[in-house]
């Protein structure tokens, strides 16, 4: 099955162009700009060099006619008819409590959707506004929703619970919900795959760190426990947004500084987290660069980072009785030699340790990083949240085809 991936943003589109038989991207790509003076789109076939072309694209159904022609190029492209895209996965934030899996979308399906827009108010409404374009340029192409929370919903209630009145949990679904859920379903099951054991038999924490970064405890295949939280603002320090913070300091800004609540979310959410400490940057490379540098603030930032690491990953330990494998992942995971050694730093006496050869000679994708013969194996796994969203839109429309 031929299947396209999207992730909408408010001016954004990326996509991926999958083979889920041959479980590879046939092709992958970014429109920018969307609804902008200076749209481009810049796309990689699997065979051939990138090509970038600059048009001005007004909505996200013109960026998707786009993308469609660029899928269609005599030099660019990877397919001859759009017929050949048997299906669209769409990436959606937020599910709820109402979506604990997969779903083909359908006209009531939308309508569901929508009301779930107060629940993830800057990322939802753009992946709605994704679906819907979708259905206007490829009108009798099914479609999937797959949603980032969904991987999470079998958390037990002592760990999605806040301490707020249960009636307004009730009133509101106010509860932890927990994002990246492709990419921590997709790395614990290929830590398993790797280490060669069921992954029923495991306990797995796995650390998606990048701009946006989450931790997740998975015992047994299954989430028990989330860093994020009713919103992505939760948990770890991330690139601009602040993680775990006692909610009386916003209350107190507020009163101090006279801002209001779109002032405070922007706060929040955009002039936090690494950005907000160093004043330098959000991107660990810079920060990284600059610590060594021995620019105080951004040291501070780093530490602080892989201390919330740290803090998670001993919770989680304690969470699940025990750790069988600690994998990162995602930008920073994948490829900061300095956070990962700093994040495992000290944590000997549970049986974590990271060689330092390991680490600094890891190439780009799956490998150990702990001593031959460690109790806990630190494993760095690249993350694939598109793959899963296509086996995901192939899995439910199969079983729609099988009446399942």
């Amino acid at each position: 099955m031929k299947v396209l991936v999207l992730n909408c943003g408010s001016s954004s589109l990326k996509y991926q162009l999958f083979d889920t038989e041959k479980q590879f991207a046939m092709a992958k790509g970014l429109v920018d700009r969307i609804g902008m003076s200076g749209s481009v789109l810049t796309h990689k076939p699997f065979d051939r060099p990138q090509a970038v072309v600059a048009g001005e694209v007004l909505d996200h159904i013109q960026a998707i006619d786009f993308v469609i022609g660029m899928l269609l190029s005599p030099n660019h492209g990877v397919i001859s008819d759009k017929a050949e895209i048997n299906a669209v996965g769409h990436r959606v934030v937020h599910g709820g409590e109402r979506f604990t899996d997969s779903v083909l979308i359908t006209a009531d399906l939308m309508g569901e959707l929508r009301d779930l827009i107060s629940l993830a108010p800057l990322h939802n409404p753009h992946n709605i506004r994704g679906i819907t374009a979708a259905t206007k340029s490829l009108p009798n192409v099914p479609q999937v929703a797959v949603f980032d929370t969904a991987f999470h919903h079998l958390m037990p209630p002592h760990a999605y619970i806040y301490g707020i009145p249960y009636l307004l949990y009730k009133k509101y679904s106010i509860r932890r919900y927990g994002f990246h859920g492709t990419s921590h379903q997709y790395v614990a099951r290929k830590a398993a795959e790797t280490l060669g054991t069921p992954i029923e038999k495991l306990k797995i924490i796995t650390c998606h760190l990048g701009n946006g970064a989450s931790m997740t405890a998975v015992d047994g295949g299954v989430s028990v426990d989330t860093s994020m939280g009713f919103t992505p603002l939760e948990g770890l320090l991330m690139g601009t947004r602040t993680g775990d913070c006692d909610p009386a300091i916003i209350l107190h800004i507020m009163a101090q500084e006279e801002i209001g609540l779109h002032e405070a979310n922007t706060l929040l959410n955009k002039h936090s987290g690494l950005y907000g400490i160093s004043g330098l940057s959000s991107d660990m490379r810079e920060i990284t660069k600059a610590a060594g540098e021995g620019n105080v603030n951004a040291k501070l930032a780093l530490d602080i980072y892989c201390y919330r690491v740290k803090k998670y990953i001993g919770s989680y330990m304690a969470a699940m009785g025990g750790l069988d494998a600690l994998v990162f992942t995602a930008g920073v995971g994948e490829n900061s030699v300095d956070v990962r050694r700093l994040s495992c730093m000290g944590l000997d006496c549970f049986g974590i340790t990271v060689d330092d050869e390991k680490n600094k000679g890891h190439k780009p994708g799956i490998g150990i990083i702990s001593p031959d013969g460690a109790k806990v194996k630190v494993m760095v796994i690249p993350t694939n949240e598109e793959l899963v969203i296509a086996q995901e839109t192939e899995r439910i429309i199969q079983s729609a085809k099988a009446g399942v």
